[in-house]
């Protein structure tokens, strides 16, 4: 791992406060889940029901810092959240038919359409 001088400008509570994204991966063999941050290398645990998972990946992350910041590790932070906005240009006959659609399922377009790409993402 690199070194950085300037990661001793930041203390922990600093780097608790940001935004860290955590991604939650269920154990389909084994039960439970594993919980790790992206933009923390190594930052990984594991927990028996979600209820846990908050507070056992916030000491993971506490005790990740913490060494790291012990040896001087270069510690990214977080990457560029989004904001789940997007615009965008269509056919209006692509208008049309998900409108119409997203009327006959009786939601908003925009959740039609959300629901949509969520499938199309998942496959």
């Amino acid at each position: 791992m690199k070194k950085n001088v300037s990661t001793a400008k930041k203390s922990i509570e600093d780097y608790m406060k940001m935004p860290y994204r955590m991604v939650v991966v269920p154990d389909e063999e084994e039960g439970g889940y594993t919980l790790y941050f992206p933009d923390l290398p190594g930052c990984v645990t594991c927990v028996d029901s979600l209820d846990d998972a908050k507070t056992t990946a916030e000491d993971a992350k506490r005790e990740w810092l913490k060494a790291a910041i012990e040896d001087g590790v270069d510690i990214k932070e977080p990457q560029e959240e989004y904001s789940g906005q997007l615009r965008l240009r269509m056919p209006k006959s692509l208008h049309r038919q998900l409108s119409r659609r997203a009327s006959e399922e009786g939601v908003s377009l925009n959740q039609y359409v959300v629901y949509e790409l969520g499938k199309a993402v998942a496959q």
